[in-house]
């Protein structure tokens, strides 16, 4: 069945959160609608606030856009990560664990993640994935490298950039470090 969801429902600004979140990834109004199995017309309407897509709709826009359905219904303006129930998961090719410490907020666009990497240990070079992240060492050292610049960071040290640029992190020293990633837009 295809069930119009309640406007109460919706988070303000769907259609604007619709659009923004096409364009941050680079898809065109059509791009959408053929991923989200569509028509470009009625992507359109919805993007424009002239329509109110069923649950199903919906939940393709928002898998076409990378992103949570909750994302775009109206929810709670505040998400707590307790540290007891956080879990610990790993990325194929890395020798770090990693934990969310920020549930999405409906219009969040922030991700924190707690990374650990053991001595050692590097991340492969990324070219772009988000559009800014920064860095907080809480323990060990941290040697950031972006294009043409390698920066050391010791506990308490803080970096941001732009991550439009070839970036990696390498843990050269003998015991375990941990750092603070945030990022924006959404990534995992």
């Amino acid at each position: 069945m295809n069930v119009p969801l309640a406007p109460a429902l919706l988070a303000p600004g769907l259609g604007a959160r619709i659009r923004t979140r096409r364009r941050i990834i680079n898809h065109t109004l059509e791009q959408t609608a053929t991923a989200a199995g569509m028509s470009t017309s009625f992507l359109s309407q919805v993007e424009r606030d002239l329509t109110t897509p069923s649950v199903r709709s919906l939940a393709k826009i928002a898998e076409a856009l990378d992103m949570p359905m909750q994302y775009f219904i109206d929810a709670a303006d505040i998400c707590v990560s307790r540290s007891q129930q956080r879990q610990c998961f790993g990325l194929e090719g890395s020798a770090c664990s990693f934990a969310h410490l920020t549930a999405p907020l409906p219009h969040g666009q922030l991700q924190s993640i707690l990374v650990r990497m053991p001595a050692g240990s590097q991340q492969p070079a990324v070219t772009t994935h988000a559009l800014e992240e920064s860095l907080f060492v809480t323990a060990g050292e941290l040697t950031l490298s972006l294009e043409s610049e390698t920066l050391v960071l010791r506990a308490g040290d803080a970096a941001y950039y732009r991550s439009n640029q070839v970036h990696c992190w390498a843990n050269g020293s003998a015991a375990e470090t941990t750092v603070v990633w945030t990022g924006s837009p959404r990534l995992l």
